[in-house]
């Protein structure tokens, strides 16, 4: 696996080439986007580029409740690692801002860790705990290759079962197409979320 660290780029701010859509919304698609949130929370722009197609994000509904949910496996922040590092690969600030908002507190990711994850590698000093870095060392090389070679799967083996390998590899191929999807409709970015240049700057090797 490459030692390069990831090069996430600041997105840009350019308009949608797909618009999401906006309240107030038919009945059915209010319904949607409704379940795809937390109780009370307004639906965000990602669920409402996705509702333009509505077969489609009724569909992805069950996957993604799965993957974000306590039958996933993984733990919180297993699961965020994974997530975080899929989407600074991707290039996909949209979705790795909604993350590191809604999530990097709750799961104590620090600061460094935060920056690493976005621009670093899973050497850098941040990372004291193997599994982690093992987890981190497997997400990169499904990106890098498509794949994990012997040395990442059996890193990463010594502390998952195969289910939650499993739950690894599915979870990282998932927020590839979150980030596909994102990047190529040009999500606009949510208020107030987290930028890649906010964590930039200062060694992540000490």
């Amino acid at each position: 696996m490459s030692d390069d660290p990831v090069v996430a780029v600041t997105g840009d701010d350019r308009p949608p080439r797909i618009s999401p859509l906006e309240a107030p919304f038919e009945a059915e698609t209010g319904e949607i986007l409704e379940a795809m949130m937390p109780p009370g929370v307004p639906p965000i722009a990602l669920f409402r580029t996705f509702a333009r197609n509505l077969p489609m994000a009724k569909a992805m509904r069950s996957w993604g409740a799965y993957e974000l949910s306590k039958q996933l496996s993984l733990s919180m922040r297993q699961r965020e690692l994974v997530i975080d590092r899929v989407t600074a690969h991707c290039g996909c600030e949209y979705e790795w801002g909604v993350h590191i908002a809604f999530f990097a507190e709750r799961v104590g990711l620090t600061r460094q860790q935060i920056a690493s994850i976005t621009h670093g590698t899973p050497a850098d000093t941040c990372w004291t705990d193997p599994a982690e870095r093992a987890l981190l060392e497997f997400v990169d090389a499904l990106h890098e290759r498509a794949d994990a070679g012997e040395e990442e799967w059996d890193a990463l083996r010594v502390h998952l079962d195969e289910g939650q390998m499993l739950d690894v590899c599915m979870l990282s191929g998932w927020y590839h197409a979150i980030s596909f999807a994102a990047n190529a409709a040009r999500v606009p970015l949510e208020a107030g979320a987290p930028r890649f240049s906010d964590f930039t700057g200062g060694s992540l090797h000490t």
